[in-house]
C-alpha cells in the first residue's frame, strides 16, 4: 500500500515522499479499523452475511454516517 502512495506523491524529495506515504498508510489503516469495528457493531452485518447487501454498499453507508458525524 505504501508503494502506491509513494507513486502519488513522488514529486517531493525522498524524505518528504516517505513521510507523506507513511502518513497516508496510517490514515488508511485507521479508517479500515473504524470500518471493521462499525461492521462488527452494526445490524447491517446480518444483511451482509445473508448476501442481501454488498461490501461496497456497507462502505458507502459507513462513509455517509462518518461524514454526518464529522459535520455535526
Amino acid at each position: 500500500m505504501k508503494e502506491k502512495y509513494k507513486e502519488i506523491v513522488c514529486g517531493f524529495n525522498d524524505e518528504r515522499t516517505e513521510n507523506v506515504a507513511n502518513r497516508c498508510v496510517e490514515i488508511a489503516e485507521e479508517f479500515t479499523i473504524e470500518f471493521a469495528e462499525w461492521i462488527n457493531n452494526s445490524l447491517f452485518v446480518i444483511l451482509w452475511r445473508r448476501g442481501s447487501i454488498t461490501t461496497e454498499k456497507l462502505l458507502e453507508i459507513f462513509k455517509n454516517e462518518k461524514a454526518q458525524g464529522l459535520s455535526s
